[in-house]
């Protein structure tokens, strides 16, 4: 690699490692995993630059390699592999619908709401016990912010199965999150929503009604 291809590789690499490293802690659960994941995927992209189209997406380039990294060591690693139900199998509705924007998509407003504003040890720990295949897909589409197509591109599958994993795997970290969510009043609990729809549905009281308007009329 010449001099420009370097400066060229620092200017276009270099500003998605905290970016990768994030994504490869939550994947690894340890950070000198973590850290050795970066660090491999780093040198193949280094090695490989030449491959690489400069001026197109680098952060999905980067994300490729890792992520391809990250499954070569992890299926050889894992002594009990855990099997996905075929999505095939999976019912069209559920396969064809478009996932929810985020696991409490009517208690936030965005990804980075939900992400990073409340992203404390209990959601930490919530998102790694989501199997790894359907918390790649969450990862890359709700911290990374990645298309549907650039998932599927850099999973190398359809894209109707990353809309089917994100789905899915949404709803694994919603269940995960449902308990600490009430505890800590970021969704409302039956009680408050029962309490909430009584308040409105209830009949108007009418001697209150003539006590106000016998106030406003004197």
């Amino acid at each position: 690699m010449d001099a420009k291809e370097r400066l060229a590789f620092e200017q276009e690499a270099i500003p998605h490692l905290d970016a990768l490293y994030g994504t490869a802690l939550r994947l690894t659960k340890s950070e000198s995993d973590a850290e050795d994941l970066i660090q491999e995927t780093m040198l193949k992209a280094y090695r490989y630059f030449d491959k690489y189209e400069q001026g197109t997406n680098c952060k999905a380039w980067l994300f490729k390699i890792m992520t391809n990294t990250f499954i070569n060591r992890y299926r050889k690693q894992q002594k009990r592999r855990e099997y996905l139900v075929d999505d095939d199998f999976r019912p069209l509705q559920e396969r064809a619908e478009a996932p929810e924007l985020t696991p409490f998509h009517e208690s936030f407003d965005t990804e980075e709401h939900l992400y990073f504003k409340m992203f404390g040890d209990e959601v930490k720990r919530a998102l790694e016990q989501v199997p790894v295949d359907f918390r790649m897909v969450v990862l890359l589409a709700d911290l990374q912010d990645f298309a549907y197509k650039e998932i599927a591109e850099i999973m190398d599958c359809p894209i109707g199965t990353v809309m089917s994993r994100l789905y899915r795997g949404r709803r694994m970290l919603q269940a995960q999150l449902k308990e600490y969510a009430l505890k800590n009043g970021y969704i409302p609990s039956q009680d408050e929503e029962e309490e909430a729809t009584e308040a409105t549905d209830a009949p108007a009281d009418l001697n209150a009604y003539r006590e106000r308007k016998a106030a406003q009329a004197s």
